[in-house]
Order: C-alpha cells, then structure tokens, then sequence
C-alpha cells in the first residue's frame, strides 16, 4: 500500500500485507486492509476462508507469520507491555465460541477486564458495572456459576457483556449473533448500533446478510485466504453484480 493511499484513511487498525501459516499450511495471504477509525466493517465470505484468522490478526490474538498488523501506527506484536495493555484496554473481542473460562464463575469472568484495567476500582463501582451490562445485553440469571451451566446462547451474552464491561472504542466481533434467538441477536444488534453512533470502530465477522447490509460502512470479502473484494456500502446497495457476489460468498 502507497504512503498516499495510507493517509486517505484514518486508520486505528491495519493488516499489511498479512500472512498467517499454521501446521505448514497458508490459511491467510497478503491480506492488506486499514481499518478506519470510528467506522464498521464487516469480514465476509465461505465458511473456512479465512475471516475469523483475519479479525485475529487484526486484534493482535495472533501474530502474522509475514506482513504486519498495526495498531495506530505500531506493530502489535512489537509493543511493549505498556502499549499492549493500552490496546487491550481500548480494544475487546466476542469470539465465536464465546471462550468462557470454565473453571470460573460468571462474576469472575466479568470481574476480570474492569480488575486488570482499572486496578483501583472498589467492588462497588465493579458490581454495578456489571450489574449495567448484564442489564443491557438481557441476561438475568445467576452469575455465581459457571459457564457449563449455560446454554450457548446465554454464554454469548456474557461474551458480549464481558466485551464492553471496559467500554471499548475498538470491538471485534466474531459471528457474534449466532446460537442467539430473534430477540436476543435484536438486541445485541442494538447495543452495537448505538456504539457505533457513539463512534466505535467494529470490525465483525457475519454470515447474515441483513446484519451486514444494515450495520457495515465497508464490506471485505476473504476468499480461500486472500482478501477478493473490497467495497464500500453504498457500492453493495448500488451495484447489483458486487451484492451477488458478496451474497453468493456469505452463503457458502
């Protein structure tokens, strides 16, 4: 990518030129995409191309085996411990299997990103964060169990109430509605639409066409681990051969 097409784009994240290998095979390729900040986009295309290891590089959970993924500016994998807590501070993923800790409570699960980020919180302000975005997200149970005793919905939402306990600028979203019912995935969808209005970056990972079209301001499209596609949504709503396409992708 040239030095005048980096600066058209306020990037807060970027992969370039991102490769990652694992187990001797290539699973992504040159992948270069800067991450506006402040915008949504989504990472579409088959099931087993790639997009999930996408949205990992780019929150630094893995580390390129060739490029670079930087965030603002830095390379991720380079920064010291000081840097990296400040990006994890700002930064928050929702995995696809939710990546609960199973042999710890609820409570301690949320507990855990307010303790490590705001070392001089009191239990109160802690219990009421958390009481706030179990609210939020529509989880009224117990937290004094573990996630085994979840079904795989409700152990998404407390994924997701774990994500913005810290109140992140920056949230990574991987397939985050599914195992959801209407209601639930509504929701969610909601909360994220009103982060988005309050100036979030959200990179996310979907197969559902509806969520994508109504929520993305840019749509990239990973194929057998390369990125094959990268379109703005007005250009999905507007070029009817370029929404086949990506709808044709999403439903592989």
């Amino acid at each position: 990518m040239s030095e005048s097409a980096k600066n058209e784009i306020d990037a807060i994240v970027e992969l370039e030129d991102a490769t990652f290998s694992a187990q001797g095979k290539v699973i992504v390729q040159g992948v270069s995409i800067p991450f506006e900040e402040g915008k949504t986009t989504a990472l579409v295309g088959p099931s087993g191309g790639g997009k999930s290891t996408v949205l990992k590089l780019a929150a630094g959970l893995i580390v390129p085996t060739g490029g670079v993924a930087r965030f603002r500016g830095n390379d991720i994998s380079m920064m010291n411990r000081a840097r990296s807590l400040a990006f994890r501070k700002e930064s928050a993923f929702v995995f696809q299997d939710s990546a609960l800790w199973a042999n710890q409570s609820l409570r301690q699960i949320l507990e855990l990103p307010l303790k490590t980020h705001f070392p001089d919180i009191g239990q109160r302000a802690i219990d009421d964060r958390i009481a706030e975005v179990l609210s939020q997200v529509g989880y009224r149970k117990d937290i004094d169990i573990r996630p085994s005793q979840l079904s795989m919905g409700e152990q998404k939402l407390i994924a997701f109430a774990r994500a913005i306990t810290c109140n992140p600028n920056l949230l990574f979203l991987d397939e985050w509605t599914e195992s959801l019912d209407d209601t639930a995935a509504r929701r969610l969808v909601v909360l994220v639409r009103k982060r988005q209005e309050a100036g979030t970056t959200v990179i996310f990972v979907s197969h559902n066409l509806g969520i994508i079209r109504d929520n993305a301001q840019h749509i990239c499209m990973i194929v057998d681990g390369r990125l094959s596609l990268s379109v703005t949504a007005e250009e999905f709503a507007n070029n009817g051969n370029l929404s086949k396409t990506i709808e044709k992708g999403i439903a592989l």
